[in-house]
């Protein structure tokens, strides 16, 4: 009598495969790049550098993962290491220098709408490390006296409006000041005589992600915050609003003057 063939032996395990994790926009996304953008945002928020033991644990994630994510991060040179710590690389602040030049083209026809409603000198600015770095303004026309910003001046980001309101459009941190808690509970910053007397300025972030590094904003003759009229609040957060729309490709959604 002939023997049946044995059926060929199964695991109890089943088998691992790649998980694709949802994404809010709907569809799938892949979870390895989910992974990997992950940890260069974990880097930004930790100046200092994170182990891969740490990133592992923030990933929630099996340590050999993250090694992998790392190498490859590090090829493309996103990634650098300091002894055993890893922080982000030189392949981010080119990438960023690239989008810089599409910042200001998006940003310069709102902060002409914006000078014109609030008569006031309206700027763009944007974090570079532990500074606000000042990329745009533009001065009122019609105004007969009002206050000049250089491009390319630099403050710290927690003095003036626009770098408040660029911490205030990042996570909560132990750090955070009373001014960048009470921005972040309003949706934008106040700051009088911070850096320079008799001069305030408004400012809202620009939110394109949780960790936001620009902002759009306003400065003014003034000494007083209760001089501020609701009106010009209402137009910086609207022409913040507005760049983040358009930033992300909504531009759908903004209204442009007819």
């Amino acid at each position: 009598m002939a023997r049946q063939p044995k059926a060929p032996a199964t695991s109890s395990v089943p088998e691992q495969r790649p998980v694709a994790a949802a994404s809010s926009a709907g569809g799938e996304t892949s979870q390895t790049l989910d992974r990997g953008l992950t940890v260069l945002s974990l880097l930004a928020k930790h100046t200092d550098g994170l182990t891969a033991a740490e990133l592992a644990q923030e990933l929630s994630t099996a340590r050999a993962v993250v090694y992998r994510l790392l190498r490859t991060l590090e090829v493309h040179r996103l990634v650098g290491r300091i002894d055993n710590r890893y922080v982000l690389g030189m392949g981010i602040a080119e990438l960023a220098s690239r989008l810089r030049p599409q910042l200001q083209i998006t940003a310069l026809p709102i902060l002409r709408r914006l000078t014109e409603a609030t008569n006031s000198t309206a700027l763009l600015s944007i974090a570079d490390g532990d500074q606000a770095l000042i990329l745009l303004a533009v001065e009122p026309a019609e105004s007969t006296l009002h206050l000049a910003i250089r491009q390319g001046a630099r403050h710290p980001l927690i003095v003036g409006a626009d770098g408040i309101a660029i911490l205030a459009g990042r996570p909560p941190a132990s750090t955070d000041t009373a001014a960048v808690r009470r921005a972040r509970e309003r949706g934008y910053a106040v700051s009088v005589g911070a850096l320079q007397a008799g001069a305030a300025g408004v400012a809202a972030a620009i939110t394109t992600s949780d960790w936001a590094t620009a902002s759009v904003g306003i400065v003014r003759l003034g000494d007083d915050e209760a001089d501020i009229d609701s009106s010009v609040t209402e137009a910086v957060t609207a022409a913040a609003a507005d760049a983040t729309r358009r930033l992300l490709g909504d531009v759908g959604l903004a209204t442009d003057p007819a």
